[in-house]
Parts: structure tokens; C-alpha cells; sequence
């Protein structure tokens, strides 16, 4: 397993260990020893999967109150995941991160609690699993426009393509009328990333 760079302020970029041959590969997804060298969390108490069609944009989401930390890993096809840093006090604040993950690069993205997460799916079809730090909490789950001028997202969508979104992801709101409940600080997301045990003594100093 090797980390890749990233940016955003306690969030991880992996690249998988894949073993193949003839008769196809094997890679791991999790492990706890591994989680516990890499500083992030060792105890998911959910997994979700996805599979979605190409053109399918899922996002901007986020959970609060109970924010989660999520690891997301694409399992078949290919997806542009993207991370947002709406945490005030963040030295990444307003910040956002795309990464390409497929099933062929092996990638893998640990996402902070207080983020909002989306991806795009760039394949004719994706399968995507995320483990949580915390379970779904339906007065908790919220989004953002995946179009927010003020986050910025350059978003790799073809001339002529329309993204597919959920009706639920049409009418999210700008990030600047959503309401001071749905945000955490930095100072709360490192404070709630101790809980789930990461190591957060690399973490950059809150700002402000």
C-alpha cells in the first residue's frame, strides 16, 4: 500500500496492492494493523455500495450532526471522487480535490469528517463501497449543489453531457445558505478523528 500526495488537511490518498496472473487478481481492501500504521480509523460500523450508470453524479454530500469519515474504494469501472474542505479553520478551507479512482489504479481515499464528498462515474458503470465511521443518521444527511460556484469543482463533464442527478441533489443548496448546523469546525473534526482513533499529530494547526 504507498500514499499518493494529496492536499486537503487530514485526508488520505491510497494506492492498493494488487496481485494478478491469469486467472485474475486480489488485492485487499482493509485491514485493521494497516489502518493503525496509516493513522486512520480501525472501526466502520457501516458499508455502503453503490452502482451507478455512466453520467452519474452523486453529491455534494455530507452528515450533521454524527459527521462521518469515510473510506471510498471504486470496485468495477471508474469514478472522478472529489473531497471539499468546508470546515472553518481548516488551512484547506474552501479547498477541494479530485481523484480518479478505478479498478484498474487501485486507488483509494480516506475522507475527514466535516468534508463533503461526490464523484462523477466516468465508466459505463461503477460499483462503489465506502466504509463510515459512523452509521446514517437521516436528520444528519445533508448536500451541497455539485455546482457551487463559491467551492468551484471543476467537474471532468464532456461537451453536450448533462450530469444524472438524484432529485434530492438537484435541490441542495449553495453552501452559503446552508445552515451553521451542517458545518463543523476543524478543531471539531480533528477532536471527533481522535475518537475514531487516527493519528492526527501530522495534522496541520487550525487557523483564525
Amino acid at each position: 500500500m504507498n500514499i499518493l500526495p494529496s492536499t486537503i488537511a487530514g485526508l488520505r490518498h491510497y494506492q492498493l496492492i494488487a496481485h494478478g496472473d491469469s486467472r485474475g487478481s486480489f488485492k485487499e481492501l482493509f485491514r485493521e494493523e494497516r489502518a493503525e500504521k496509516f493513522g486512520h480509523p480501525t472501526h466502520f460500523p457501516q458499508e455502503n455500495l453503490s452502482r451507478s450508470i455512466y453520467g452519474v453524479l452523486r453529491g455534494l454530500h455530507g452528515q450533521s450532526p454524527r459527521p462521518q469519515g469515510k473510506l471510498v474504494t471504486c470496485l468495477f469501472g471508474s469514478i472522478w471522487d472529489v473531497v471539499a474542505d468546508i470546515r472553518p479553520g481548516s488551512p484547506t478551507y474552501g479547498q477541494w480535490e479530485g481523484f480518479d479512482l478505478t479498478d484498474s489504479n487501485h486507488g483509494q481515499v480516506y475522507v475527514p469528517p466535516g468534508c463533503l464528498h461526490g464523484f462523477l462515474v466516468t465508466s459505463p458503470e461503477a460499483i462503489v463501497i465506502y466504509k463510515v465511521t459512523d452509521t446514517y443518521a437521516p436528520e444528519g444527511d445533508f448536500g451541497v449543489r455539485f455546482d457551487d460556484p463559491e467551492i468551484g469543482v471543476e467537474w471532468p463533464v464532456p461537451p453536450g453531457m448533462i450530469p444524472i442527478l438524484s432529485a434530492k441533489d438537484q435541490a441542495a443548496p449553495l453552501l452559503k445558505d446552508l445552515p451553521a448546523n451542517r458545518v463543523i469546525s476543524y478543531q471539531e473534526s480533528i477532536e471527533l478523528s481522535r475518537t475514531h482513533g487516527i493519528d492526527v499529530s501530522e495534522w496541520p494547526h487550525p487557523v483564525g
